[in-house]
């Protein structure tokens, strides 16, 4: 399905991306799932004759906290509508004195503390398991630390993401916790969603933008919510600025990705076909089947 198309470049992140200039042929569709219903309608655009596909992870006006998003939705919808490579832009929250709100970074690894989510497509009936040792696309990072640098945001290669449940945000113990563990930034978001990018066989990159110190900070009880709001409005339009300097970039890939996104599920089924339950099957349909097909 992937070789030999267009990369079709999908953007989960807040609806201020979308208002990117240069968007022609823009048109909200709702994409069906047998997961339920994504976030919200998925956006169709073309940016400089490429075809981009955005999805408001929350949501447009935010009706969907960290723990009700369907997950298992949004990238079927996405994966559903020939996207072939993810872009992630989250809020976080620092963990490290040199990088401060506005900076941002390109994750590479995440902690995952969720327990509320559904966190993969397979189960009881028909069982994967696919490795996410490396949970996000290095050819496809490169490709956006290139973009940032001709953008002029800067961005630090690397950083591991902790991902806690919320809504609340975190106590001073667990702060401090999560930085003795070696942790760059803290949001609720970005999992379960690398898992089932990479279930989905899509390339996935996260960019998480920095807007405040997580509470471990001396300056944290200081912090207001006007100074919170200036720096993601920042964030938002460096966000855009990234995403039009990298979707040109992301148009060259010629072929499956060389890291192995696009055939994640190849030795990853261990139920016997004729072990498999017939519904669980229908409902893989997008995301797994090029390898149910065999």
């Amino acid at each position: 399905m992937i070789q030999g198309h267009q990369p079709v470049i999908g953007i989960i992140g807040g609806s201020g991306v979308y208002d990117l200039e240069g968007l022609t042929d823009k048109e909200w569709r709702r994409v069906d799932t047998p997961w339920g219903p994504p976030s919200d309608d998925l956006l169709f655009a073309r940016l400089d004759g490429a075809p981009v596909v955005f999805l408001p992870r929350h949501g447009r006006g935010h009706p969907h906290s960290p723990t009700t998003i369907n997950y298992r939705a949004n990238i079927d919808a996405l994966k559903r509508s020939g996207v072939t490579e993810i872009i992630s832009l989250s809020a976080v929250g620092s963990l490290r004195e040199d990088l401060p709100p506005g900076r941002f970074v390109l994750v590479d690894q995440y902690i995952d503390r969720t327990f509320a989510r559904e966190k993969s497509f397979f189960g009881e009936g028909c069982v994967a398991h696919v490795s996410v040792a490396h949970p996000t696309c290095g050819r496809l990072g490169g490709h956006l630390l290139q973009a940032a640098q001709a953008a002029g945001v800067d961005m630090v290669e690397g950083g591991t993401y902790l991902a806690m449940e919320g809504p609340q945000f975190s106590t001073l113990a667990e702060s401090r916790l999560y930085r003795g563990w070696g942790c760059d930034v803290i949001g609720m978001t970005n999992m379960p969603e690398a898992k089932l990018a990479r279930e989905a066989e899509l390339c996935y990159a996260s960019i998480a933008m920095v807007t405040d110190f997580d509470c471990w900070h001396p300056d944290h009880d200081h912090v207001t919510v006007e100074q919170v709001v200036k720096v993601l409005f920042a964030n938002a339009d460096r966000a855009r600025s990234l995403v039009r300097a990298a979707v040109p970039l992301l148009q060259g890939r010629d072929g499956l990705c060389a890291k192995g996104c696009h055939t994640a599920l190849d030795h990853a089924l261990i139920t016997a076909p004729e072990k498999r339950d017939p519904a669980l099957v229908a409902r893989l349909d997008a995301v797994a089947g090029r390898v149910l097909a065999r």
